[in-house]
């Protein structure tokens, strides 16, 4: 680890080398940033064996600090891991440069054409928890963007992030871009994320991923402007009108696949008229795989208390309670949400509907396991969050939405009367 005890100094550096860096990126060619990511993606899959050596140091760490089992797997990285980094990076580089791409044009009647372009959002900052693939998918949606980045990563991922930071670097110079394009930075200090969050000079804006402590400290103490990635609080509502089979497999799946990621279901309501039939098939289901089910109006491991609902578990973990219909389900979503993902089980397209159009979450789904919400699954390769307030970014924040947009606007000679 880097030690550096003149904190302020180090991070007013690195912004100055990143604002630099951004200016340079704002018109690189679509060639040579789609270079620059297949390069950083042959580097990872090259230098894996390190990647995986830094990792078991991380590991080691976390353990002595007494991480959960899935934060834990939060934290591992193996080689299926790493290839799903090196496919993220490829997706990336494969999809289309956003950068000066026209979003709309017209005329007026005053002679001027009007073209309103997407434009890289200049030096964004990243602060994550212990998630080391996010260094990678973080690095390169900024890229894709014209963005320069800075990674403040988790303590405990800190020698992973640091190896595949190196990757990136690497993947820049090779295609003769600079590699301040995306810096990291070198301290476990914490006093680093206030310097951040201060630096309105050098960072346009600031994307904090994590759990509700991080995103709560970045949302009070930022002074730069904050794209909001809160907890993923996801809700299940089994509709009387659900398909057994499909019900049954979705809700495990949105429990059980990964528990320590923000898609996780965390709540589980069930309309009355399937509650002791289907929703109880459900619930034993979920037992039977480990979960310990915090009930109401159901017979789980244990009752559900008051602070069960509005609680991100991460872990094998869930509350459950029963709703007399749809818009019971809805208000409770209103009441304990985050805005984040929600799902309705049902065959019923009056109920379907009735629930997206009055649930405001970032995402709603239908049939579908929340673990979904995630940006590769919605085709954008990778994401560097999932914003869930509702300025400017919301849902997945892929290369897109990490742009901005300015006015082209093309005269003859033309005058104000």
């Amino acid at each position: 680890m880097t030690v550096q005890t003149d904190i302020p100094a180090l991070m007013a550096d690195i912004g100055a080398r990143a604002k630099a860096a951004a200016a340079e990126l704002a018109f690189a060619s679509a060639e040579r940033k789609h270079a620059a990511l297949i390069g950083a993606a042959e580097a990872v899959w090259t230098r894996r064996a390190e990647i995986i050596t830094a990792n078991a140091e991380d590991l080691e760490f976390g353990r002595a600090k007494g991480l959960s089992d899935a934060m834990t797997d939060r934290l591992m990285l193996d080689e299926d891991r790493i290839r799903g980094i090196v496919d993220g990076l490829r997706t990336v580089a494969e999809q289309k440069d956003p950068v000066g791409e026209t979003i709309s044009e017209w005329d007026m009647a005053s002679g001027l054409h009007i073209r309103r372009v997407r434009t890289p959002l200049g030096v964004v900052g990243v602060i994550y928890e212990s998630r080391p693939n996010v260094t990678a998918d973080a690095g390169a949606l900024c890229l894709k963007a014209g963005n320069a980045v800075i990674l403040r990563g988790g303590s405990e991922s800190f020698h992973s992030s640091g190896a595949i930071h190196a990757c990136l670097v690497d993947g820049l110079t090779s295609a003769g871009l600079p590699g301040d394009a995306v810096q990291r930075v070198p301290t476990r200090d914490r006093a680093a994320v206030t310097e951040m969050l201060h630096m309105v000079d050098t960072i346009d804006v600031i994307v904090p991923r994590g759990g509700k402590g991080l995103v709560g400290l970045v949302q009070r103490e930022a002074r730069v402007p904050v794209f909001a990635h809160l907890e993923g609080i996801c809700h299940v509502y089994v509709d009387k009108a659900a398909d057994p089979d499909k019900a049954r497999r979705v809700v495990l799946n949105a429990k059980t696949r990964r528990t320590g990621i923000c898609g996780s279901a965390e709540c589980l309501l069930v309309h009355r008229d399937v509650a002791a039939t289907l929703g109880q098939q459900i619930v034993d289901d979920l037992m039977a795989a480990g979960v310990e089910v915090r009930a109401q109006g159901l017979n789980g491991s244990v009752p559900a208390t008051e602070d069960d609902f509005g609680k991100e578990f991460l872990d094998m973990k869930i509350a459950a309670k029963v709703v007399d219909n749809v818009d019971e389900a809805i208000q409770h979503i209103r009441t304990y949400g985050s805005s984040h993902t929600e799902a309705i089980l049902t065959e019923d397209d009056i109920a379907a509907d009735r629930f997206f159009q009055r649930v405001d979450s970032a995402i709603l789904m239908r049939n579908a396991s929340t673990q979904f919400a995630d940006g590769g699954e919605f085709g954008m390769g990778a994401e560097i969050g999932i914003a869930t307030g509702k300025m400017h970014a919301r849902g997945p924040v892929g290369a897109e939405q990490l742009t901005s947009f300015k006015y082209l606007v093309d005269g003859d000679g033309t005058t104000r009367r």
